[in-house]
């Protein structure tokens, strides 16, 4: 049985206790500098307020300040900060990383190089560590549809791990499978993480037709299924005319890490309320305060991505009009553009503007 120590008391790390713990581990749960109501919670009572459930018997519940105890002699690291906290992760708990114990990180985010590349945040992590640290530590990564209060009442769930050490991965697999935990790994860290990261933003922009949807009332049975459609298409080829463009494999896009994560984004996730607030009438100021309690990691990813669009349009790699959805949704959030979706700039055609060409018929 291994040892592993979860860094980030929020809803995604915690919830990865119960496949650990129904396989025998132990387990030890760190709560960052602004975890403490929640580790307190836990340490009386056993109730984690957000998940709203106890936590499986055993699981030992540390503060802050006691890290450098918790990561002693740990065969595993999971970082489950935000990735407003990747800092504190590599300062904090950076130090006591060893070559040997691997680090698995459920963080969705990604930087902006100056040539437009974008790095996942394994990779940044990683540059952060100490030189003497820095490339001796295997990081991988969680991707794919996994809503921490339906994988703590341990519903079936798909995901994937991804590295670039097989031997890693081949241990985080076997340390974490269950009979409903199913794991999936791959190489292509760069790739599934890119796809782990936009799902996030493109999830708020079927979010804004839900809202519109409140907004506009009932109308027997017809409901706003086809633009909320015809959205989700749009995410999945931007996403993939970007992994193509950055020299990636953009099949991830039709599977777990891209398709797969948005769909359950979009039912469950943090990022579907606040498009649906922007949806109903709300600017965007007034919808970030009404959602001011929760972390929402989609605004920033939508502005990196669209900062990494422009560097890579300057080193003609893409066109911006390739990404009307994305441009949009930056222009939402962060230049007061009013919520009128650009339909006509969906789906264009054109010689190397589809990642695949569609068939014509009747020409």
């Amino acid at each position: 049985m291994a040892i592993v120590t979860i860094i980030g008391a929020g809803m995604m790390g915690t919830a990865l206790c119960w496949p650990l713990y129904d396989n025998k581990h132990t387990v030890r749960l760190v709560g960052t500098h602004l975890d403490q109501e929640i580790i307190q919670s836990i340490q009386a009572d056993g109730i984690h307020p957000k998940l709203q459930r106890a936590i499986p018997d055993g699981v030992q519940a540390f503060y802050s300040t006691e890290l450098e105890t918790a990561m002693q002699g740990a065969d595993v690291i999971l970082n489950g900060v935000s990735s407003f906290g990747t800092d504190w992760f590599a300062q904090q708990a950076g130090p006591y990383l060893r070559p040997e114990v691997p680090v698995l990180a459920v963080t969705k985010g990604l930087q902006v190089l100056p040539n437009g590349d974008v790095q996942p945040l394994p990779d940044y992590i990683n540059h952060q560590l100490p030189v003497d640290l820095q490339n001796t530590i295997s990081f991988n990564a969680i991707a794919g549809p996994c809503i921490a209060h339906e994988l703590a009442a341990r519903r079936q769930t798909c995901v994937v791990f991804c590295g670039r050490d097989d031997n890693s991965l081949k241990q985080l697999k076997d340390v974490f499978s269950t009979p409903y935990y199913h794991i999936w790994t791959s190489y292509d860290l760069k790739e599934i993480e890119i796809c782990a990261a936009l799902k996030n933003g493109y999830a708020l922009a079927v979010g804004m037709i839900i809202g519109m949807s409140d907004r506009a009332g009932t109308d027997g049975l017809a409901n706003m299924y086809n633009p909320q459609a015809a959205i989700f298409a749009q995410s999945c080829i931007e996403m993939q005319i970007l992994i193509k463009a950055l020299g990636g494999n953009e099949k991830h896009v039709t599977w777990l890490p891209g398709a797969g994560d948005l769909y359950v984004t979009v039912y469950g996730g943090r990022t579907r309320k606040l498009g649906q607030l922007l949806g109903q009438g709300h600017n965007t100021e007034d919808a970030l305060e009404m959602m001011s309690d929760v972390t929402l990691e989609s605004v920033e990813i939508i502005a990196r991505t669209a900062e990494a669009l422009k560097l890579l349009e300057a080193s003609k790699r893409i066109e911006l009009k390739q990404f009307p959805l994305l441009c949009f949704l930056n222009d939402v959030l962060h230049h007061h553009q009013p919520v009128d979706i650009p339909w006509d700039d969906f789906f264009p055609e054109g010689a190397g503007r589809f990642p695949f060409t569609p068939n014509r018929v009747n020409e």
